[in-house]
């Protein structure tokens, strides 16, 4: 990948990062989605996992409890076997994240603000 396109690629990463983070689910799906039509491997399926993720939240913001718990299972089976690529993200603590909120969806328990996931940077110590 040229310099030109990483740095892109970074800063189209780091929006989609924001609006996502920002609950704001449908622009954060918009926003990974023209990254991941850029992508192809395994950075393309974390990307596809992500815009999952989002989407899972758009319904549930929305009520619509079955697609929520569908496509967050779908974007976390994504995640989940490719945490060791580096995207500069703490994949691992996400799935953590994503895999209680999923069992809470599957199980009716009630949501608090604090189950709404969160994308956090990786530590660079």
């Amino acid at each position: 990948m040229p310099e030109l396109n990483i740095k892109s690629f970074d800063n189209n990463f780091r929006d989609a990062l924001d609006l996502f983070n920002n609950q704001k689910w449908y622009e954060a799906h918009d926003a990974f989605e023209d990254i991941w039509n850029t992508l192809n491997g395994d950075k393309r399926q974390i990307i596809q996992g992500l815009l999952q993720v989002s989407v899972s939240q758009f319904h549930l913001q929305r009520g619509n409890l079955n697609g929520a718990t569908i496509l967050l299972g779908e974007g976390l089976g994504r995640l989940k076997g490719r945490t060791h690529i580096d995207l500069g993200i703490d994949l691992d603590s996400f799935c953590r994240c994503l895999e209680e909120l999923l069992i809470k969806l599957q199980t009716k328990q009630n949501l608090d603000e604090i189950d709404k996931p969160l994308i956090k940077l990786k530590d660079t110590k």
